[in-house]
């Protein structure tokens, strides 16, 4: 299980649906263990972003998902990021490209 089956379907998902998912990769996925509960808060709140453009018929560009990455970047210490959250975090954002 990885990122790709959290954000699967992403459009019709009910949030607590995609809270769920997003539990049980951290669960089932030894990768991810090492994201605590503020990083799993950070990445909803992404996911959810994406999702609500998802929903208008809006796909995200590879800019906005770059100034994500870069905001996550700039600020990675106030947020408490490690290079492996970081990384993890921006191979999700990199799903989100179309």
């Amino acid at each position: 299980m990885n990122f790709k089956d959290v954000t699967n379907d992403l459009a019709n998902q009910k949030n607590y649906r995609l809270q769920q998912r997003l539990e049980r990769l951290m669960r089932v996925n030894p990768s991810f263990k090492n994201l605590d509960s503020e990083n799993k808060e950070l990445i909803l709140k992404l996911i959810k972003k994406y999702k609500n453009k998802i929903r208008q018929g809006i796909k995200p560009s590879r800019l906005t998902v770059r100034r994500d990455k870069y905001y996550l970047y700039q600020h990675r210490i106030k947020l408490g990021l490690s290079f492996t959250d970081l990384e993890q975090i921006n191979n999700l954002l990199d799903g989100f490209k179309h």
